[in-house]
């Protein structure tokens, strides 16, 4: 098999992914920005060949690099692994005859008013919401459904460009700053109070093979607006055994099945509260912040390696152990500019080193990232343990006890 595969240099992980499909026994092509000589000589020696590209979101760049390829030998898949390139990736599958998710599904992943319109129609409980294209839109929709609501772009990746309005003032105010109108559109939707979380999926022709389900604490919105909060996010491994997630499961498959998803990752947001289960939104992708990395320490599992399996042999190789629960504490400085120190890291390491997966505590000297920017944006520690409730309040008490100093 060969797999045109974007992007393979970055972020991070994203040579995981190549690693895998090579480990699988495919050809790999990589289509990306840099230059080939720019690339590690580990990556290149899992490369079967490789394209520069000005950019990879930019279609007839990456339409002309397929191409290329395709004059020189058979393709069997293009995958994009990355929330900004899957749209462009599926235009291009379309116009080159490649098989994999489509145009319709995959905007209907990125579009969210019409992935919700989409799947109200198809049974799922969502929250009730509109694409915008002016600030009349807007307010009609307030009007009709109240406050608060929920301001964002109509296609983006976690809490980036969303705001939360809770009277006419906060929607005004929320207004100048998107400036909508000359072809600019955004989401509006209600506010859904309650508990969020993900589910996970890797499917094969449909079917559900893996599935992972973890918790934010807090909800995200508060946790990229907060910099004295520490935020966490754990993966349960009580997703079979413990009361509710059944339902959640039911849901996530109900989903995959209206969009006719094939072999995909799959990360769906969802909230329960006061209205029971609510279905947030879908991307036919692998999470981010490397999130695959604790499915990988809490299940005994390669699961990049699992899903080449899926896409180059149709079928997976290995159980999930379910042994461990997995999280991630996000350590934020106490101001932005740059790292001068940190409190409580020997502490931690001290108590509960057997526990840590990994950390990245970048040394003194290193710029800050912005709050919003993420759970990855600046010092993390992940952990491992046999109990979800355990792990969870470890790491609280980590997110409590180190500190991260900036001037």
């Amino acid at each position: 098999m060969h797999v045109l595969f974007v992007a393979p240099h970055f972020p991070l992980n994203q040579r995981l992914f190549v690693r895998a499909l090579k480990a699988a026994g495919a050809k790999v092509t990589g289509i990306g920005e840099p230059a080939v000589e720019h690339l590690d000589g580990e990556l290149k020696s899992w490369l079967h060949g490789y394209e520069q590209v000005r950019s990879v979101c930019d279609v007839q760049a990456l339409f002309d690099a397929v191409r290329r390829v395709q004059r020189r030998e058979w393709v069997d898949r293009l995958e994009a692994t990355v929330e900004a390139h899957v749209l462009a990736a599926a235009e291009v599958r379309n116009a080159c005859g490649i098989p994999g998710l489509s145009m319709d599904q995959s905007t209907l992943c990125r579009d969210k008013p019409l992935m919700k319109e989409f799947l109200r129609r198809h049974d799922i409980p969502c929250a009730a919401s509109s694409g915008a294209d002016s600030a009349d839109d807007v307010r009609t929709f307030a009007r009709r459904v109240g406050y608060p609501l929920i301001l964002k772009p109509r296609a983006g990746a976690g809490a980036d460009g969303t705001i939360k309005v809770t009277s006419d003032d906060d929607l005004e105010d929320a207004l100048k700053a998107y400036r909508l109108g000359n072809g600019r559109s955004i989401a509006v939707e209600e506010y859904i109070e309650g508990h969020e979380g993900f589910y996970d999926t890797l499917t094969i022709n449909g079917e559900v093979v893996y599935d992972f389900a973890a918790h934010y604490y807090p909800n995200v919105l508060e946790a990229m607006r907060s910099r004295w909060i520490s935020p966490v996010i754990v993966v349960t491994n009580r997703i079979d055994s413990a009361p509710g997630y059944s339902e959640l499961k039911a849901m996530g498959a109900k989903v995959i099945s209206a969009m006719k998803l094939g072999t995909t990752a799959t990360h769906m947001e969802w909230f329960y509260g006061p209205k029971g289960l609510k279905f947030s939104e879908i991307g036919a992708r692998p999470p981010g912040v490397r999130t695959w990395d604790l499915y990988c320490a809490a299940n005994d599992i390669d699961l990049y390696g699992e899903w080449a399996n899926a896409i180059v042999h149709g079928r997976v190789m290995s159980r999930l152990s379910r042994q461990f629960s997995s999280g991630i504490v996000a350590l934020r400085p106490d101001r932005d500019g740059r790292i001068v120190g940190y409190e409580g890291v020997e502490a931690v390491q001290r108590r509960y080193g057997p526990l840590i997966i990994d950390a990245h505590i970048p040394p003194p000297g290193s710029p800050t990232q912005p709050v919003e920017a993420g759970y990855h944006a600046n010092a993390w520690i992940r952990m491992k343990h046999p109990d979800y409730d355990t792990l969870r309040n470890i790491l609280e008490e980590v997110g409590r006890t180190v500190k991260v100093h900036a001037r």
